[in-house]
């Protein structure tokens, strides 16, 4: 497919309009973890079956996956991602209106829907744009955008769980995703060009899927990914729950605490050339998966808040770390169709993110949380060891 190279100065400007939409769609993404309890009590249900509403973003947003790279590749990134993101703000209105569980989970189901486009297509755009030796760290100021996301959603997931409401979230949460969507639809008016006429059809957007799916290296990829979302996102989502009930803090603060695992992922975004040089990509797959691994066993077994705000601080530090170098992997294990092959990588994160969290939501019911995180940080020790065999290998 031809591709439009674009000036120094457009490349900062679609980066930064992508960043805004990757913001709010992270904050979006994590902006329920801090409210389970709340919603639990609200709609007089257990703190495990109001996680739904954290699992059914996950499971809508990896399956949809499968759609939005042939979708990518057949009308343009960009495109899909500006309608994706009004999708977006539309659905989170209609959430902060929800009556009812099943309501809300619907809505939730639809958000993780509209939010699948964005930033997997924005990582495949970056790919096709900006060459390899550039890749790794222009991902990662894509990354601190998602990041500062993800700690606002905590943060104010809990505040307005706390104070205003947790309807008052998705409220804002609208005007979040309606800026970056008018900002994104101006600049491709600026700059719209006609359509390629080698551009693939619906059709053989979705044969290539089948193709890719058949290639050694991308089933490694998705594996490993799928098993990372598993452990450690799955792993994210009752971080403030545990917070909360074993450490004693209220729901704004436990989100409050919860911000040092964005603070984490920024640190490593922030200086992700130096940590390049110093440690190299097996380097970083071997600190980052003894990061997470001992963070994990502080939280569980730790008692302070002190003790808690280092655990999350160097979780966040362990995973960006061992995500971003997957993320890098997966930007060029099929460059001839890496829309397809992106959205592939965040189909495996979120299936896996899904199936982690139903597994925790068990272990919160009957108080086994602190057993569970100990044998989550077990098996991303494995799977360190994994990824830093794999990853030398190409």
């Amino acid at each position: 497919m031809s591709l439009t190279l674009l000036t120094p100065s457009q490349e900062r400007r679609h980066l930064q309009l992508l960043g805004l939409a990757g913001f709010a769609s992270m904050a979006s993404m994590r902006i329920g973890d801090p409210m389970l309890v709340v919603l639990g009590e609200e709609f007089q249900v257990s703190t495990g079956e109001a996680s739904g509403v954290v699992s059914v973003f996950a499971v809508v947003y990896g399956l949809m996956q499968l759609f939005y790279g042939p979708l990518g590749e057949r009308f343009g990134k960009l495109r899909v991602v500006s309608l994706a993101v009004a999708a977006c703000a539309l659905f989170s209105t209609i959430t902060a209106l929800s009556v009812n569980l099943p309501m809300l989970l619907v809505m939730r189901g639809l958000m993780g829907a509209a939010a699948a486009g964005i930033i997997p297509l924005s990582m495949a755009w970056v790919g096709d744009q900006v060459p390899y030796e550039r890749r790794q760290e222009t991902l990662a100021k894509l990354m601190s955008a998602t990041v500062i996301g993800m700690m606002s959603g905590l943060w104010f997931g809990g505040f307005a769980a706390d104070t205003l409401g947790w309807r008052s979230a998705f409220v804002l949460l609208a005007a979040m995703f309606a800026w970056p969507a008018l900002l994104l639809w101006r600049e491709r008016q600026k700059s719209s060009a006609p359509a390629s006429s080698q551009a693939p059809s619906i059709v053989d957007s979705f044969r290539l899927t089948g193709q890719l799916l058949v290639m050694p290296r991308v089933r490694w990829v998705m594996g490993v990914t799928a098993t990372e979302g598993a452990l450690v996102i799955g792993a994210l989502a009752f971080m403030p729950t545990h917070l909360h009930q074993q450490y004693g803090l209220s729901v704004v603060a436990a989100g409050s605490v919860m911000m040092l695992y964005g603070v984490g992922g920024l640190l490593y975004s922030q200086m992700a050339r130096r940590w390049l040089a110093w440690l190299g990509e097996r380097g970083l797959v071997r600190t980052g998966a003894a990061l997470v691994a001992v963070g994990l066993l502080v939280l569980a077994w730790g008692s302070g808040v002190w003790v808690g705000m280092l655990a999350c601080l160097m979780t966040g530090l362990g995973f960006y770390m061992l995500h971003n170098t997957l993320q890098v992997q997966a930007t060029q294990m099929a460059p001839a169709a890496r829309g397809t092959a992106v959205t592939l990588f965040a189909c495996s994160l979120f299936f896996g993110q899904s199936i982690g969290v139903l597994l925790m939501a068990q272990s919160v019911d009957i108080g086994w949380l602190a057993n569970a995180f100990t044998g989550v940080a077990v098996g991303v020790g494995v799977l360190g060891a994994v990824i830093y065999r794999l990853v030398g290998r190409h």
